[in-house]
């Protein structure tokens, strides 16, 4: 089961709406669904929250480091609290995705990603669970750190919340540790709205209506 939801960005009013806090806007939808409330936790350098579930406590947290330094405060808690990477679940925003995608999976590169790169680091592994949020890609690589600090359209705010939303709908298979059902679920695509059905085409050919009954 995961036992430690982890949302990366950066703190302070001025990163708030930007694109690279994505994660802690999921973390902070997940904390709305549970009743949960996050707390300053100076031992982690983090804002944290501890929910009683029926499988057991659950962490969530939103490290207060900026995104280089994440690492720091997802180990520390992990570490105090004996939760093996394997239980760990971070959800970072993802340039290689569209806005409206989310994508699970288990370890694989941190991907130049700068978060996941310090939490590889303090962990030491790469062995732990992660939710991509596609915010979209510029284009142009040297672009992507302007990109990634800036506010996305209203357009593609839409579509990571709806992102966020959808994914929100497995946070119970994931703290049950049914990964498979919750990838499912997290993966699965909108049914495609069916075409507006087309009137019965006219008959030129029939005999004009004579008007008798």
């Amino acid at each position: 089961m995961i036992r430690l939801f982890v949302g990366l960005g950066n703190p302070g009013p001025e990163y708030e709406a930007t694109r690279h806090n994505a994660g802690f806007w999921w973390l902070e939808a997940l904390a709305a669904k549970l009743g949960a409330r996050l707390q300053p936790e100076r031992a982690y350098q983090a804002l944290a929250a501890r929910v009683n579930l029926a499988q057991g406590p659950v962490w969530l947290l939103e490290p207060m480091t900026f995104m280089n330094r994440s690492g720091v405060s997802v180990a520390g808690l992990a570490r105090f609290y004996k939760i093996a990477p394997e239980q760990i679940l971070v959800v970072h925003d993802e340039l290689d995705l569209q806005p409206g995608q989310a994508k699970l999976k288990f370890g694989g590169s941190a991907a130049g990603h700068n978060g996941l790169k310090d939490i590889h680091a303090m962990l030491g592994t790469l062995d732990f669970w992660r939710l991509r949020l596609g915010i979209g890609h510029p284009g142009v690589k040297a672009e992507v750190v302007n990109y990634v600090l800036k506010k996305p359209s209203p357009d593609h705010r839409e579509a990571i919340g709806k992102a966020i939303e959808q994914s929100l709908g497995a946070s119970d298979l994931l703290v049950a540790g049914a990964m498979d059902r919750a990838l499912a679920a997290i993966h699965a695509q909108p049914p495609r709205p069916k075409p507006p059905r087309r009137p019965p085409a006219e008959n030129p050919a029939a005999p004009p209506p004579t008007g008798e009954p």
